[in-house]
């Protein structure tokens, strides 16, 4: 799995499928695991990279199997307040729990929601805004 093509995953939200914004969100249990990822995006491409993810991808997951809609909904994504000291903007994002076997690549989610073609024209929209490598980690929830 591409390190850069999970973060994308987790920027649907549970508004995508048709549910309210209090809907109750899953999360891990103690000992359970989440990835939390962060994009850092170059500050003149925030525009393209919020546009690929509020009108591209998370609209598209409506067109995803219901698993595939699943690892959606155990997703959530954070936007940033203000720029890093380098200029660049993070994005978190927080997988939680993970779905053992869940597919989290970009990439071919996005070939199952558009196709190939569209999807590597939509794929170049979230890898351009990229200012360096996404940033990874997998963690495990703690005891409550």
């Amino acid at each position: 799995m591409k390190t850069a093509t999970l973060l994308l995953l987790l920027t649907l939200s549970v508004q995508a499928f048709g549910q309210s914004k209090t809907a109750a969100h899953p999360m891990a249990r103690s000992g359970e695991t989440v990835w939390v990822c962060l994009d850092p995006i170059k500050k003149d491409k925030r525009a393209q990279y919020e546009r690929f993810l509020h009108e591209i991808f998370w609209p598209g997951a409506v067109k995803l199997n219901p698993a595939d809609q699943k690892v959606f909904r155990q997703t959530r994504i954070l936007h940033p307040t203000k720029a890093e000291a380098d200029g660049t903007y993070s994005y978190f994002f927080v997988m939680d729990p993970v779905i053992k076997g869940g597919d989290y690549d970009i990439e071919s989610l996005l070939t199952k929601m558009y196709g190939k073609a569209k999807a590597a024209e939509y794929f170049k929209l979230y890898t351009t805004a990229h200012a360096r490598p996404q940033v990874f980690y997998e963690v495990t929830q703690s005891k409550d």
